[in-house]
């Protein structure tokens, strides 16, 4: 049987492949007449080991990896050299346009591949979105994957248009006290939790300018998000026309299902996590992560410390040490004593009812029954991982969308405890970070670990649940995700060339 071939490419990282890899697990589960193949063209970050980590993994144990392949591109160390200790703020999006050759010669390889297969499609991650002119030169459909939900993408959006088509200057934003009216909002969004790169002007607000300004040049875009959760973002996106916003595939909740890393030391502290764990009650540990980039200087980790142990809760907590500044990727690291940051005793003080470790299996922790609330950072797989697996969060965003995401749930779904919404790190150090105080973070999660409304809660844990069961139905046959995918792959082997 003749095949249709997708060539998916995900931005260099850990988070946007799994993202990408799971879509294409869904894409050829769903596709029971075996007809479509899949090839995913993977860029590597500099000294970045988890994505060979993750790939070996998953290639050893998936079903599907006859239709579901990897190709590595080429690496560019002589360029990543020539900025030597000196990182660009365009570094990864620089080493992204760097192999638009690379990937025009393997897609030209598949066009003229023996006629056993056709083109199916470009799938691009939403930083990849250049290589839409690739698609374009080839005649092939060009769709994304924007692996956040929908609401970020109508901001994104929203926020390209006033730019290039009122000409109005984002950079007003910075900083404002203002809010604005956007589409995908219900509520007037703070200008504060504008996703900073897009209204701080400089060279990375035009390169994601120039990135967002391509949405509407694509044929579709998948976005990792489910109707029930986001009806009123998808449904403005929709009433655009395809002249604003191209067809919109609601295909999520797209979920990690594999845990990401695959080493020995993995493997021993997840299985220690999971027997700590066992040994506690129901709904009664609050696990803090704070994804792939999260980590906190020495004054920050002193108030989470004094607000867990003020709380009297259980707790598990993931602490990881932040990595080296200047560097191109600032990727945290392992302490190796937790002592170094902690206040002194805290540790023994908190024996018996609470753990802290370094890096924790995320998806194997929200799905055990003994943890009833997540502080988080707020990252979109994070926060639909807490839905899928019915675990209100308390908000602790730090970087990229995260904010909106932190908004959207506390404030137009009232699905979360609010530690700050609008709490920004930044990386490069240019400026102080803010210092949230033990009392906040205390306060939120006792709202957060309270069962219900009357016991000082708000309501959140309910409404979680009831989320939960949503996020479940969409993509069982007859859901609104089922219908969404059955539809792309359908649009996918029309178009096909």
């Amino acid at each position: 049987m003749e095949k249709t071939e997708l060539v998916f490419i995900p931005s260099p990282g850990l988070s946007h492949l799994i993202s990408t890899v799971e879509t294409a697990k869904l894409l050829l589960d769903r596709d029971n007449r075996h007809r479509l193949s899949i090839t995913v063209l993977i860029t590597k970050l500099p000294n970045d080991t988890t994505v060979a980590s993750y790939i070996e993994k998953f290639s050893s144990a998936a079903s599907s990896s006859s239709h579901l392949r990897f190709v590595n591109l080429p690496g560019d160390e002589e360029e990543a050299a020539k900025t030597g200790g000196t990182p660009s703020k365009t570094f990864t999006f620089d080493l992204i346009d760097r192999q638009s050759t690379n990937i025009r010669e393997i897609v030209s390889d598949l066009v003229k591949q023996p006629r056993t297969s056709r083109m199916g499609a470009l799938v691009l991650d939403m930083f990849c979105t250049k290589f839409v002119e690739i698609a374009d030169e080839f005649g092939i459909p060009a769709y994304v994957f924007f692996t956040s939900g929908a609401c970020s993408l109508g901001v994104l959006s929203h926020l390209v248009s006033l730019k290039l088509d009122r000409g109005e200057d984002l950079t007003r934003y910075k900083g404002s006290d203002t809010a604005m009216a956007v589409p995908s909002f219900s509520l007037p969004v703070p200008a504060k939790i504008l996703p900073a790169v897009m209204v701080e002007g400089g060279p990375m607000a035009d390169v994601f300018m120039n990135y967002f300004s391509r949405l509407k040049d694509m044929k579709g875009i998948m976005v990792n998000t489910f109707y029930e959760l986001e009806s009123y973002a998808v449904d403005s996106l929709r009433s655009g026309g395809k002249s604003q916003t191209p067809k919109i595939y609601p295909i999520g909740p797209i979920l990690n299902s594999g845990g990401g890393g695959g080493d020995d030391d993995k493997r021993i502290k997840s299985e220690e996590i999971k027997k700590w764990l066992d040994e506690q009650p129901e709904n009664s540990v609050v696990f803090l992560c704070f994804g792939t980039m999260g980590s906190f200087e020495e004054s920050q980790v002193r108030e989470i410390a004094a607000a867990l142990e003020k709380s009297g809760k259980r707790f598990l907590w993931s602490l990881r040490k932040p990595g080296v500044k200047g560097s191109k990727i600032m990727f945290p690291t392992e302490y190796e004593s937790f002592e170094e940051v902690l206040p002194e005793g805290f540790l023994e003080r908190t024996e018996g009812i609470g753990r802290v470790t370094g890096w924790a299996p995320q998806v194997a922790v929200l799905s055990h029954p003994a943890v009833g609330g997540f502080v988080s950072h707020c990252g979109w797989n994070s926060t639909l991982e807490s839905v899928w697996y019915g675990v209100p969060v308390a908000t602790f965003p730090m970087y990229a969308e995260q904010q909106l995401n932190a908004f959207q749930l506390v404030k137009e779904l009232g699905m979360a405890e609010e530690i700050r919404i609008n709490y920004k790190i930044d990386f490069r150090g240019d400026s102080p970070p803010e210092i949230v105080g033990a009392a906040d973070i205390e306060a939120a999660i006792r709202r957060l670990m309270a069962a219900e409304e009357e016991e000082g809660g708000g309501g959140v844990r309910r409404k979680v649940k009831e989320m939960q069961s949503k996020s479940r139905a969409a993509l069982l046959e007859g859901g609104s995700s089922y219908e969404a995918l059955s539809l792309f792959i359908e649009d996918i082997i029309k178009d096909a060339v």
